[in-house]
């Protein structure tokens, strides 16, 4: 497992431990960006396309770590 232990990996998940730490990057990087928008959305001129991407990659990392 990897040597950062604020990653918990979902049931099932199997990752080689050195690959825990780069996918855990960018998780962070998708949860910064998903913040980003959010603020944007409020306000009212966050592309639809841009929107889209970020909860499709919060999605694909939700199906990877526990948060």
């Amino acid at each position: 497992m990897s040597e950062n232990k604020n990653w918990k990996l979902q049931p099932g998940v199997n990752l080689a431990p050195e690959m825990v730490d780069e996918v855990a990057k960018i998780a962070c990087a998708l949860k910064s960006l998903s913040a980003y928008t959010t603020f944007v959305l409020e306000r009212e001129d966050c592309p639809e396309d841009l929107r889209q991407i970020v909860e499709e990659g919060l999605d694909a990392m939700g199906r990877i770590f526990q948060w």
